[in-house]
């Protein structure tokens, strides 16, 4: 495998799971304008951030005068799964250079994550697979830019019919359907559903890490009992 190709496999392999990404970045786009936000605030978020989820709590939060020291600590705490993303894939980066990390880490969202580390996690390894990470990276960039700025200048033609909102639930189950394909990931997904549920009334949204974590802990005690019956 090339760089080349492993490019080219992260893009095209990143490409259908935009169905759900796309209509996300447009529902961003809407909201940030209906909040209150300028054209050029609800699109530099969109670079600086680079978070769909964070970007949204950040419009919400925006829009009810919530002080700014807790709209960072709020987005701050709904991002501590990237830390899972950063542990996830440090094996596979830590070789690479310091501008190496520092443009991956940027890129490391979470549709782009579960594409590559699909691949990081194949028996074929080359001293290339990052480059599968920037190719799907830049992919996802490009698409959620694209559809900010769609949702920022079309958004108000857009009927409400559509019901856009749906979409981004959608795009995290698309997300985690893709990497099922053990018994064990199949229980701590569903471990991580029921759990969100549970703890859906945590503040901070805590439930989203909270349950990422018994959930894992659920899976990694599962896997070393079984380990430990061989």
């Amino acid at each position: 495998m090339t760089k080349f190709s492993e490019f080219k496999n992260g893009c095209l392999q990143e490409i259908p799971l935009q169905l759900g990404v796309f209509p996300f970045g447009i529902a961003y786009g809407i909201l940030g304008i209906e909040v209150g936000l300028t054209n050029i605030q609800t699109f530099l978020l969109s670079i600086i951030i680079f978070a769909g989820v964070s970007q949204i709590v950040f419009a919400q939060l925006f829009s009810t005068f919530t002080p700014s020291f807790m709209i960072v600590g709020t987005i701050g705490i709904v991002n501590l799964r990237h830390i899972l993303y950063g542990v996830s894939l440090s094996s596979y980066l830590k070789k690479l250079s310091l501008k190496w990390r520092i443009i991956l880490s940027y890129l490391i969202t979470d549709e782009a994550f579960a594409i590559s580390y699909k691949r990081f996690s194949e028996e074929k390894k080359t001293k290339y697979m990052h480059f599968h990470l920037l190719g799907s990276g830049i992919t996802l960039w490009t698409s959620w830019q694209i559809s900010t700025l769609i949702g920022i200048f079309i958004g108000p033609s857009i009927p409400n019919s559509l019901n856009l909102e749906y979409v981004i639930p959608l795009s995290f189950i698309a997300i985690v359907v893709v990497s099922i394909n053990t018994k064990i990931k199949l229980i701590v997904f569903i471990m991580s559903a029921l759990f969100s549920i549970l703890l859906r009334d945590l503040p901070w949204n805590l439930w989203i890490i909270t349950s990422a974590l018994i959930s894992i802990i659920i899976g990694v005690l599962i896997s070393n009992f079984r380990k430990g019956k061989k």
